[in-house]
């Protein structure tokens, strides 16, 4: 979405409560990717977060009417999916909660050595891009969602402590306190055990077979490999207001961002031509 201001954005969500589609898709599209890439982050995996985008933009779409403009309309679709992700109890990881006790031990203790080739004839460095994406993604599952959420806002998207702090209901202080503690303790566990962003040892290629067995890499499906990636000042140029926390975003450079896939374009192609379209205007 290029940048428009309170005014602009308040005509357009007036014109898209009002039944105007064109309008109403331009606000979807310049939000879409954004809470694809929150609700990534968020859940682990891009079937997930696929799932879940849709819902979010929904939600947004038939409680467009109640956008008074007190906030800008990012941080309003922010907070709708935040709150969304937070109680999200359909994803994988809900039902298989991980931590950096068990993920550091399974580092340490898996028998890596002891698997067989089972690249499936795929490039193995192309198996182990995709696997460092998809474990640094899958490490955020260690935190709990509330930290999880505050990592993400501050070091994926940088937005501003007191928006974030409007987004999760806590104060300006209380997000910069705890942000900095989770960065902290994210980049400590990198720098024990990770290869390929700190100082450990635990080497995605020489991990790829025993991923491949675990379920955790699946070599007939790339999804991040695959993905279109964007450059993530995009999705930081969607907001109204940055400011730097403290010195560790250079530790966290798996954070990119991504397209979101064409099914959700699809989705919402189908919605604006459904007369489901009618909802905005009865919500």
């Amino acid at each position: 979405m290029n940048k428009k201001t309170n005014d602009e954005l308040q005509d357009l969500v007036d014109k898209a409560v009002s039944g105007d589609k064109d309008a109403l898709e331009t606000l979807i599209t310049g939000v879409q990717d954004m809470v694809f890439n929150l609700s990534l982050r968020m859940l682990g995996t891009f079937a997930d977060a696929e799932d879940a985008t849709q819902d979010i933009l929904l939600k947004m779409i038939t409680h467009l009417s109640s956008f008074r403009g007190d906030s800008s309309f990012t941080t309003w679709v922010f907070r709708i999916a935040a709150n969304h992700l937070k109680n999200y109890k359909k994803h994988m990881f809900s039902h298989y909660p991980l931590s950096f006790e068990y993920y550091g031990n399974d580092i340490e203790n898996g028998k890596i050595q002891d698997v067989p080739d089972l690249t499936q004839n795929v490039e193995k460095n192309i198996l182990a891009e995709e696997l460092k994406m998809s474990c640094t993604n899958v490490m955020l599952q260690c935190l709990d969602m509330e930290s999880r959420c505050i990592f993400i806002l501050g070091t994926m998207f940088k937005v501003d402590s007191r928006i974030a702090g409007d987004i999760l209901e806590i104060t300006p202080e209380a997000y910069r306190r705890r942000l900095s503690r989770i960065r902290k303790k994210m980049a400590d566990f990198l720098g024990d055990y990770c290869g390929e962003y700190g100082g450990g040892r635990c080497k995605c290629k020489d991990r790829v077979n025993y991923a491949i067995q675990s379920h955790r890499l699946n070599p007939l499906q790339l999804d991040y490999m695959t993905a279109a990636e964007i450059p993530v000042q995009t999705m930081i140029d969607v907001k109204n207001a940055m400011e730097d926390i403290d010195d560790l975003s250079q530790d966290f450079s798996f954070c990119k961002a991504y397209q979101s896939p064409e099914h959700i374009k699809h989705m919402i192609e189908e919605f604006l031509n459904s007369t489901q379209f009618s909802m905005i205007r009865k919500s």
